[in-house]
């Protein structure tokens, strides 16, 4: 059986995996789908404000900031290493407190946090493949049991 650690590590990677998929279609459309780039901007947006909160670091980026397309890959490479970065450096159990977006104090620890990043993230990639479709895009796969199969995890 996999420590929490080691699935938490899967679950980033299946995380990393999926964003560049997603990133992949939006670098191949003729025409944009700008309520699709604000969702992902705010995903990718939501792990750097994890990141810099575990990190005790001033965010850099605001919740619902847009990025342009073109930035995408960059921002999901500095996320993805911040967020290993985290998971390699603090024990899960450890306990961050912070101030939400409305300001509210909460204390919650890395591993539940790394959890909910990860789980933000695909609920969001969910809307976004929807999305997509609406627009005449295929979306990618980026189910994890088939990323599995494919022993990329």
């Amino acid at each position: 059986m996999q420590s929490f650690r080691d699935k938490l590590d899967d679950l980033l990677n299946y995380t990393f995996i999926a964003d560049k998929r997603i990133i992949s279609v939006f670098e191949s459309m003729t025409s944009p789908i700008p309520q699709a780039e604000a969702l992902f901007s705010h995903v990718l947006n939501s792990q750097h404000i994890w990141v810099k909160r575990m990190q005790y670091e001033p965010q850099e980026y605001e919740r619902f900031q847009h990025h342009s397309v073109s930035n995408f890959r960059q921002i999901q490479a500095e996320n993805a290493s911040l967020l290993r970065y985290c998971l390699d450096t603090y024990p899960l159990e450890t306990r961050v407190s912070y101030a939400n977006s409305q300001g509210e104090e909460f204390t919650d620890a890395v591993g539940d946090i790394l959890f909910h990043v990860i789980n933000h993230s695909t609920y969001h990639r969910a809307q976004i493949a929807s999305i997509f479709r609406k627009g005449g895009y295929q979306p990618p796969v980026t189910d994890y049991i088939f990323m599995k199969r494919e022993g990329l995890l």
